[in-house]
């Protein structure tokens, strides 16, 4: 059997340009994307169609939109690219000092800032070259398949039932306490459950709409409904609404010290025993091997064993 046709129709350029055209939905932000003019990307799209058979974007109201065909073929397409970059760009000995690389980490936005912190400067200081991108996690946001396909290298999370077919191991161990303003009266006395349970609260929406998140998990176990008064997109706004609020914020010990430095709060031991939070780093069987991914995995892993220590990184 021959290596490779004459007449192999498809090539990694226009792999490349029907990723993005599907994921851009635009011929002309697929152009900027690759740094082509838009006729050139324009006769990329006809070669495609006419080679798969498909018109794979057809135009709409509210602009293009990818067909049946073209939304099936995309994660073949990636995890195509993907297994091609690795066999060209990764060499079989890994130096961090002189990569430029990109590396890719999908978090939530309620890691502790002194972890992620200390992320960004191990990585300035141990790969100066590479690029780090922190890609947000929400409830619409497939970090399986983004693993699976390439488009994350690592997720840190602490959903308690974690997805069987990644890999895994733990970052940190944090406990849970409540935040409330300086000038809260359960500040200066303490919190029972009586008061949890009575108090206003200000809480995140969930970024898992699969698996319910430790604190609800405990609650919903107690029967104990709190009052939900105030719900907020963003983890990291919930607490600059509790400074001249009565509003109760329950959060990780980390997350909560930093913002009470920062602004006029207080750190309530929480009256409810919640287990730990733990979070983890998961990759896919792709990486696992990878000198490049396994860099990386060290660095997280250092630094949660620095902010477990009570040190800065």
């Amino acid at each position: 059997m021959s290596i490779r046709r004459s007449d192999d129709p498809l090539d990694t350029y226009l792999l490349r340009i029907f990723v993005l055209l599907i994921s851009e939905r635009s011929v002309s932000r697929a152009a900027l994307r690759m740094n082509q003019s838009q006729p050139a990307v324009s006769a990329a799209l006809k070669r495609l169609r006419d080679i798969l058979g498909d018109p794979l974007l057809v135009r709409e109201k509210g602009g293009m939109v990818p067909t049946e065909r073209a939304l099936a073929l995309l994660s073949h397409a990636k995890g195509a690219l993907a297994e091609i970059d690795r066999m060209v760009d990764e060499p079989e000995f890994f130096e961090a000092q002189s990569t430029r690389q990109a590396f890719r980490i999908g978090s939530p936005d309620y890691l502790a800032p002194v972890f992620v912190a200390g992320v960004a400067e191990r990585f300035r200081r141990e790969a100066p070259l590479a690029r780090l991108t922190l890609h947000a996690l929400g409830p619409d946001f497939d970090f399986e398949r983004s693993l699976a396909e390439g488009d994350l290298d690592v997720v840190i999370g602490n959903w308690p039932e974690p997805p069987q077919r990644m890999h895994l191991s733990m970052l940190l161990e944090d406990e849970i306490v409540c935040l409330v303003a300086a000038s809260h009266p359960l500040a200066r006395k303490g919190m029972t459950t009586e008061d949890y349970a009575r108090a206003a609260h200000v809480v995140p929406m969930p970024y898992s709409i699969s698996q319910r998140g430790v604190i609800d998990s405990v609650l919903a176990s107690l029967r104990i409904n709190r009052d939900e008064r105030v719900v907020v997109q963003s983890f990291t706004a919930a607490p600059y609404l509790l400074q001249k609020t009565d509003l109760v914020f329950t959060t990780t010990r980390h997350f909560a010290r930093y913002y009470a430095d920062l602004l006029s709060l207080a750190i309530v031991p929480s009256p409810i025993e919640f287990p730990p939070m733990r979070f983890y780093q998961l990759w896919h069987e792709r990486n696992h091997n990878s000198p490049a991914h396994r860099w990386l995995r060290r660095l997280l892993a250092e630094c949660g064993r620095t902010i477990a220590g009570g040190k800065s990184a």
